[in-house]
């Protein structure tokens, strides 16, 4: 499938490109990045007809996978899942944490750092401790604390420069002036997990806040009175939206209505994923708190709440198509370009672009993954390497 110089060619899929779908257009590798040069002549080719061939995904929320935290894991522990969400299509994604003691958080922070260096991770993602006990989910209530700039600040400096986002509930004292001190260290600010009204949060996005943490959990309904955080987030056109579409999150009809009305350039599909994706069902720890997973939904144990997903971007992606009936493009836009632009990594990854890394998932015509490539090599190999000719 490849010459000696790590050329590859890809023909006869339907190629998902920025400038919409190329049927049968050839998708050409030359050693970790895309071409738009021509194959040296005698490059051998694969023929993926009946396939379609997607960038690979962009996950900015997700906390372990394959039996792995990344929220308390050691190195391998980390690379375990980081191997178990590539396996899945996730070729970049963003380490997230969950709420525990400043001095731990600043540890694990220490540790991902080390494998944001190394290029196993693109960043990190802070969700907690400064956060609503009001609308807390899986996370500990009594390690909640107001955001202290001061101790945001000590999160930001433990990540040595890889925090790439933080959630705050920004309505809680120091909110805001913590929303300002993350934009002016170059980290997205995030709404999320908060009890705010819809002026806080018009405050908090006026101070520089730019996405919504999943939009609709753990936040207030909407209101036709009291809107809350939800119609502010989704009015403005400086928010992402991040949705969990795994089916227990949100009715299919909550993310119709989300994608319709702020448009596939502002959301981005994640999974919020814990130990359990790509692992099964049985009893995890989210931090301090037991999870037990039943036919792959995640529950705390202590009062029933949801504890993140068991969800993998794979089956997201295909359940937005199928389940969801969303155009192929706008579903590629939402779990790979948009986040990747958000992170600050499109320059790499994120589309099928000459130039950019060939990170990139193979899909059948039912959306099932049928292989992965990232930075060139085959994670997954595709069908029909049989059908390889020259």
């Amino acid at each position: 499938m490849a010459d000696r110089k790590g050329h590859k060619v890809l023909t006869g899929a339907k190629v998902v490109l920025p400038t919409g779908v190329a049927d049968g257009a050839p998708l050409t590798v030359a050693g970790e990045r895309i071409s738009d040069e021509r194959a040296p002549e005698g490059t051998p080719s694969l023929d993926l007809s009946g396939h379609w061939i997607v960038p690979g995904f962009v996950d900015m929320h997700v906390h372990g996978g394959g039996g792995a935290s990344f929220t308390s894991g050691t190195h391998e522990d980390v690379l375990r899942g980081i191997r178990t969400h590539r396996e899945h299509g996730t070729t970049t994604m963003v380490a997230s944490t969950v709420t525990g003691d400043m001095d731990t958080l600043a540890r694990q922070a220490a540790l991902l750092s080390e494998l944001v260096e190394q290029g196993e991770l693109a960043g990190i993602h802070f969700e907690g401790p400064f956060i609503s006990p009001c609308r807390k989910g899986a996370h500990s209530e009594e390690l909640l604390r107001d955001p202290d700039p001061a101790e945001v600040r000590k999160l930001v400096d433990a990540a040595r420069g890889t925090a790439k986002m933080f959630t705050l509930a920004t309505e809680l004292p120091g909110g805001i002036d913590s929303v300002r001190l993350l934009v002016e260290h170059g980290v997205i600010a995030a709404i999320g997990h908060t009890d705010a009204t819809y002026e806080q949060t018009r405050e908090a996005i006026e101070a520089g806040a730019t996405v919504a943490t999943h939009l609709f959990n753990a936040m207030p309904p909407l209101q036709h009175r009291e809107p809350g955080p939800i119609a502010a987030l989704v009015e403005d056109e400086r928010i992402t939206v991040e949705l969990i579409n795994d089916g227990t999150h949100l009715h299919p009809a909550v993310l119709q209505l989300a994608f319709g009305t702020v448009g596939a350039g502002r959301v981005a599909l994640i999974t919020d994923a814990m130990d359990a994706a790509g692992f099964g069902d049985g009893r995890y720890l989210l931090g301090p708190l037991e999870v037990e997973v039943r036919e792959g939904v995640a529950r705390l144990v202590d009062g029933g709440s949801i504890a993140g997903s068991t969800l993998t971007l794979d089956n997201a992606f295909r359940r937005a198509v199928l389940v969801d009936r969303l155009p192929v493009e706008d579903v590629v836009r939402a779990i790979s370009a948009n986040p990747a632009r958000l992170l600050g990594v499109d320059g790499d990854v994120g589309s099928l672009k000459s130039g950019k890394y060939a990170d990139l998932v193979v899909m059948d015509e039912e959306f099932a993954l049928r292989g992965v490539m990232r930075r060139g090599e085959w994670l997954v190999p595709p069908p029909s390497a049989d059908r390889t000719s020259r």
